[in-house]
């Protein structure tokens, strides 16, 4: 297939070209995301390749079917970004990378937890500076600590593995129960329990309708002082404003984001000589106890080359008309 991947960086080049001897599709790689700007670009294609903050809605996709536009396959898991109804009623395939190395994210997100709790940010700026001190550096032990584990798919059960390594309770809450984490200890709760007794939550949910906003004011009411949050999975899982309010009450001891739900027009972008003008985002900056990442938590060359190769095999499925184990 002829496939035209947007939201490209050099990265990406450099994986897809090297897997892709092996699959012998035509890729060209554009670095604006697929809007309904840049959408002309798809012309000439039978493909389109997009990332996270490509938003492709009902007249973007009605713009690909009249390119000729056959398949569009997502470098990622979630697939919240794309109306999946407009792309049926255009006859466009829709496929996903349901499978990347979880171990990617999961262990992320131990390390936000560990650099929040141990504020290694804070030292580490101390030290370049000469400044030895070991006041406002203090964390606890995490061995016997509650953490609420939101989530218990691939990346989640992994997570959860983690932290028994720590000699973490666990609680969990997801639609589905994982029976891996069932036997392996972890207990399953619903969302007040889980909010009310954990002293770390983690977020390791895909975004839909039902839990966009599922950290929000009333959900933190419930939560323990000094509590800390950590999102790796989607921003919009989180209510931002609410988030403020729960650190500048002092009710959110820390919080570490890899993911913000305004994000697109920040992240995968250069923007240190420019003025941010996101004022929310600007806020969160501001605070001492919070850590906050460019979604990178997935970007180990395990999870690239995970990546790479579904996203080609998908194309080969598309190629022939057929769905797999990736299409939504």
């Amino acid at each position: 297939m002829k496939i035209a991947f947007f939201s490209s960086r050099q990265y990406d080049i450099d994986i897809f070209n090297a897997l892709n001897e092996q699959y012998q599709h035509k890729l060209e790689f554009f670095e604006p995301e697929l809007d309904d700007k840049y959408a002309v670009l798809a012309k000439g294609f039978d493909a389109v390749c997009i990332f996270v903050n490509d938003g492709l809605n009902a007249s973007i996709i009605a713009q690909l079917a009249d390119y000729g536009i056959k398949a569009i396959f997502l470098r990622c898991t979630g697939y919240n970004n794309v109306d999946l109804e407009a792309a049926r009623k255009n006859n466009i395939l829709v496929y996903r990378v349901s499978y990347y190395s979880p171990y990617s994210v999961a262990e992320y997100a131990m390390t936000l937890i560990l650099a929040l709790n141990r504020k290694v940010y804070k030292s580490y700026n101390r030290i370049k500076r000469g400044n030895f001190e070991l006041e406002g550096l203090m964390g606890f032990d995490l061995h016997k600590k509650t953490v609420g584990v939101i989530g218990t798919g691939k990346i989640g059960k992994v997570f959860t593995d983690i932290l028994r390594g720590f000699g973490c309770r666990i609680l969990a809450y997801d639609l589905f129960q994982n029976e891996d984490c069932l036997r392996s200890g972890v207990t399953y709760t619903d969302l007040n329990q889980l909010f009310a007794e954990s002293d770390i939550i983690s977020l390791h949910c895909p975004l839909t309708p039902e839990n966009r906003h599922i950290i929000n004011e009333d959900a933190i009411a419930l939560m323990k002082q000094d509590v800390m949050i950590i999102n790796t999975s989607r921003g919009q899982l989180i209510n931002t404003k609410d988030i403020i309010d729960g650190l500048k009450s002092g009710k959110i001891g820390s919080l570490a984001i890899d993911v913000y739900e305004e994000e697109a027009e920040l992240f995968f972008k250069n923007l240190s000589d420019k003025i941010i003008q996101d004022d929310i985002f600007a806020r969160l900056l501001t605070f001492p106890n919070v850590l906050i990442s460019g979604h990178q938590a997935f970007f180990t060359k395990n999870a690239l080359d995970d990546i790479g190769h579904a996203t080609l095999q998908n194309a080969n499925a598309a190629a022939e008309g057929r769905t797999n184990e990736n299409s939504l």
